[in-house]
């Protein structure tokens, strides 16, 4: 199926087509990796819609990226709950053993670090999103063999479950 299709049907399950912007952008996004200006275009006008709400969308919220990422999108929260937990000290390991600051890309590709204002998950600060995954109660030592796991899926074939973590973590 093409991009268009998909949001066609997507598109069809919704009377306000409006209402069909944040599906229609996740399959964009994850047929071309982010959402350059001409993907919001032509979103815009596969749902019929003001290109300008389609990018006020796009630019809102965090999930989704008007510039190219790494293979593993690494957002760290840094509100009240995570910075009690000492998310900043997380924040400085990520940046050391990466060789990057936030809002970067590894030179490989395979890692962008950012900082987000909240990802609703308070009862696991620290914590930090991969992907569709949140990944809490973080430590040196948990962040560490996260990024052994991600590095390890990177290298496989399937890709599948990339950013799962073992039982238990």
């Amino acid at each position: 199926m093409t991009m268009r299709e998909k949001i066609e049907e997507a598109a069809a399950r919704y009377p306000d087509q409006r209402s069909a912007i944040m599906p229609a952008l996740l399959i964009a996004q994850r047929q071309h990796g982010h959402l350059p200006g001409p993907v919001l275009e032509e979103v815009a006008d596969i749902l019929g819609v003001e290109r300008i709400w389609v990018y006020e969308l796009a630019t809102f919220y965090t999930l989704f990226h008007t510039e190219p990422v790494g293979m593993f999108h690494l957002q760290l929260c840094d509100n009240v709950s995570c910075m009690l937990r000492r998310s900043e000290d997380l924040l400085r390991h990520l940046e050391a053993v990466l060789g990057i600051t936030k809002g970067q890309t590894t030179p490989d590709g395979l890692f962008t670090l950012s900082t987000v204002e909240c990802l609703g998950a308070c009862e696991m600060a620290p914590v930090m999103q991969v992907g569709d995954d949140y990944h809490g109660d973080l430590d040196i030592a948990r962040i560490d063999a996260l990024l052994d796991r991600l590095r390890a899926a990177a290298g496989r074939a399937s890709g599948a479950d990339l950013a799962a973590a073992p039982p238990g973590e």
